[in-house]
C-alpha cells in the first residue's frame, strides 16, 4: 500500500485572480476563450482497445522516469488550453506527459456505437495498462479536470489497494464529484449558458455518430432535449448499460468511491466555481481520510486557477508540479 498523503499547507498560497476577473464565472470563461499555450506538441499514438475501439493519446516525452497522464473534461480534448498548460509545465521540467483523448474527442469519431462518459474507467485502466506494459516508466501521475478528475478518483477507488504500485500520486481540479447535484446546478439560473454550450457539443457528437449508426438515434426527440439531465436520460445512460440517468450518476459520481481510495490523491475545487454543487465540498468525509484531502481556494472557478502573479503559467500548475513532487 502506497504511504500516507504529506502535509500539503506548506506548499499552498491564495490565488490572487487577474484584476479584470473578479468572480467564478470570469474565472472560469476567460481562459477558456483567450488563453493560448505555445511552446508544447505532441505526438500521438493510436491504440486499440478491447471491444475493437480506440483511444489517440498524445504524448510529449521527457527525459526523466515520470509518467504525467492528463484526463480531460467534458468535451474538451488533449489541445484545451487547461490540458496543454499543464503538459507543458511538466514536459518543461524534463517529465514525460501523457495527455488522453476519450473515444470521439480527438478530431476522428470514434468506431463503436458508445461514446465516453463520467464513469468509462475501462478506457483509463486500457490507457494505463498499456503503459505498464510498453514503457519504461517507473512512475505514473494522474491529473484531471473536471469529468476527467471524476473518472480518476472512480478509477482509484475501483482499484482500491489493487492500484499498481507504478501509479503514485493524484491531483484533480474542479471535480464534479456528486454529478447529479452537479447537473441540476449548472442547469440552474445564470448557469445554464454553461449547459447549453455543452448541450450544443454533445448533441453535434451524436448526429456525427448517427452517420455512422443511422438508426440509433432518435433524431427528432434530439432536437426537443434542452437539459442536461434529459441527454443523460435519454442519450448518455441507455447507450451505456444504465437504467436511465439517475442510475448513471449514482454509479459513476466520484464521491461514491472516495473512502476506497488507497494512495495519496488532491481534489482541488475552488469555492467559487460555478458549475459545482455544494455537496461537491465533502470536506467533513474527508478530514478523516488517510489518502484523500480536499483543498478549496477562495478563488479559481471552473478549469481556470489564473493568478495574475505568475506570469505565463497557471496557479494550477504550479500547485499540481509541487503535490506530485511532494516527499511522504
Amino acid at each position: 500500500m502506497a504511504s500516507k498523503p504529506a502535509k500539503i499547507n506548506k506548499y499552498i498560497r491564495n490565488i490572487r485572480p487577474p484584476y479584470l476577473q473578479q468572480n467564478g464565472h470570469l474565472q472560469t470563461i476567460v481562459p477558456s476563450l483567450l488563453r493560448k499555450v505555445n511552446n508544447i506538441s505532441y505526438s500521438r499514438e493510436r491504440i486499440s482497445t478491447p471491444d475493437g475501439d480506440f483511444l489517440d493519446l498524445d504524448w510529449a516525452l521527457g527525459e526523466r522516469d515520470n509518467l504525467a497522464l492528463i484526463c480531460h473534461g467534458l468535451e474538451g480534448n488533449a489541445s484545451r488550453a487547461y490540458v496543454k498548460g499543464m503538459a507543458r509545465y511538466f514536459h518543461s521540467r524534463q517529465w514525460s506527459v501523457l495527455a488522453m483523448n476519450f473515444r470521439g474527442c480527438s478530431e476522428e469519431i470514434n468506431r463503436k456505437e458508445r461514446f465516453y462518459h463520467s464513469g468509462s474507467t475501462e478506457d483509463l485502466d486500457t490507457v494505463i495498462e498499456h503503459v505498464l506494459n510498453r514503457s519504461h516508466f517507473k512512475k505514473i501521475h494522474l491529473i484531471g479536470f473536471s469529468l476527467g478528475g471524476n473518472l480518476i478518483l472512480k478509477y482509484l477507488g475501483e482499484q482500491g489497494e489493487a492500484i499498481s504500485d507504478s501509479v503514485i500520486r493524484a491531483i484533480c481540479f474542479s471535480v464534479p464529484l456528486d454529478l447529479h447535484q452537479t447537473c441540476i446546478n449548472i442547469s440552474t439560473g445564470i448557469n445554464r449558458i454553461y449547459s447549453t454550450r455543452f448541450l450544443k457539443l454533445l448533441k453535434r457528437k451524436v448526429l456525427r455518430k448517427s452517420k455512422l449508426y443511422p438508426s440509433l438515434f432518435d433524431l427528432k426527440s434530439l432536437k426537443k432535449i434542452d437539459r442536461l439531465i434529459d441527454f443523460d436520460d435519454q442519450i448518455t445512460a441507455p447507450l451505456h448499460g444504465f437504467k436511465d440517468a439517475l442510475d448513471y450518476y449514482n454509479q459513476c459520481s466520484a464521491i461514491n468511491f472516495l473512502d476506497r481510495i488507497s494512495i495519496p490523491a488532491l481534489i482541488v475545487n475552488a469555492e467559487n466555481d460555478p458549475l459545482l454543487s455544494d455537496s461537491c465540498f465533502p470536506a467533513e468525509a474527508l478530514h478523516i481520510h488517510p489518502y484523500v484531502k480536499l483543498l478549496v481556494p477562495s478563488n479559481g472557478g471552473h478549469c481556470g486557477f489564473a493568478d495574475r502573479t505568475i506570469h505565463g503559467e497557471y496557479w494550477s500548475e504550479v500547485l499540481a508540479w509541487k503535490y506530485l513532487n511532494m516527499e511522504d
